[in-house]
């Protein structure tokens, strides 16, 4: 079929330009897109008498740390407890984020002039776990496909990795494909009212029968993404590198560069997750806008109905 990639990309740009509130539905979609990351807390020696023995005591070391842990257990707890909020929270704003930039995206392409946050807040939630199941579905798939490489690997000490990684390689492009039909199967679910397998199957059906025009912009996105996010992190390059001549230029004694790279970066980070929303947004509604021009037939547009109870 003749698609017509410019009009999409254009026209997904002018609908989040307009629509500004979208961006914030690009952020929340962006929670459950980024990584988690772990700190691990290395102890400076303060805690740990190791008078008497010998430097490197396994059984001294270890009732030590067992010592420890057990007077600060409420410490892991704490931790255990704002890293489980933390990850549900990220699950919830990143479904309603990606439910929101769907039904944006429609109504504004219907003509809506406003679109209102509390609307689209609360109008996502009948989708949400029928999207959330989706994504835990597929996520558990690839987590079941993935233990034997891990396993694998473990056991022959990473060697096997090597000689899977053909295979590896080859996970790549299915990755891409699977992703795009989770793209395809949200906005069937959300535009189609469908339940989770059937949007499933909607969006398997939307992109087998379009699979050249779909890859394509699959490709666009992925090139626009990875070189908006680039340009997003270059005021973080250009920041880290006068700090590493400045601090091994002082004999590394002062600690003054990277206290003034924490403040930087900490003062950028709110303008990264709004450039990051913004772009989050623009994917989304393109993907939407790609699922409504591949299935509209004729005149009639797919229209959403009222969601199931």
């Amino acid at each position: 079929m003749n698609f017509n990639f410019g009009e999409v990309l254009t026209r997904a740009w002018q609908i989040i330009w307009k629509h500004k509130i979208l961006w914030i539905f690009g952020v929340f979609a962006g929670c459950s897109r980024g990584g988690g990351g772990g700190s691990g807390g290395g102890g400076g020696g303060n805690g740990f008498d190791f008078s008497g023995q010998p430097p490197f005591s396994g059984d001294q070391v270890f009732n030590q740390i067992g010592q420890w842990v057990s007077e600060n257990l409420w410490i892991f707890v704490v931790i255990a407890i704002v890293v489980l909020i933390l990850v549900v929270l990220a699950i919830l704003l990143g479904t309603i984020g990606r439910i929101g930039l769907i039904k944006g995206t429609y109504q504004a392409e219907q003509g809506t002039e406003k679109l209102v946050f509390g609307e689209l807040f609360s109008g996502s939630m009948p989708y949400f776990w029928r999207v959330f199941g989706l994504s835990l579905l597929i996520g558990l798939v690839f987590l079941v496909i993935l233990i034997p490489f891990i396993f694998f690997g473990v056991i022959t000490a990473g060697i096997g990795m090597v000689c899977l990684l053909p295979l590896i390689c080859i996970l790549i492009p299915i990755g891409l494909v699977v992703g795009v039909i989770i793209e395809q199967a949200n906005a069937a679910i959300v535009l189609d009212d469908l339940s989770m397998m059937d949007g499933l199957r909607r969006g398997w059906e939307v992109v087998r029968s379009n699979i050249g025009p779909v890859l394509l912009m699959a490709i666009i996105l992925a090139v626009i993404g990875f070189v908006v996010g680039l340009v997003i992190a270059i005021p973080i390059f250009v920041t880290v590198f006068p700090v590493m001549l400045a601090y091994f230029a002082g004999g590394g004694e002062s600690n003054t560069p990277w206290i003034l790279l924490g403040v930087c970066v900490f003062l950028y980070l709110p303008i990264a997750l709004v450039l990051q929303g913004i772009m989050t947004a623009y994917i989304e509604s393109a993907w939407t806008l790609t699922y409504m021009r591949l299935t509209k037939s004729q005149d009639n547009v797919p229209m959403i109905p009222e969601a199931n109870a």
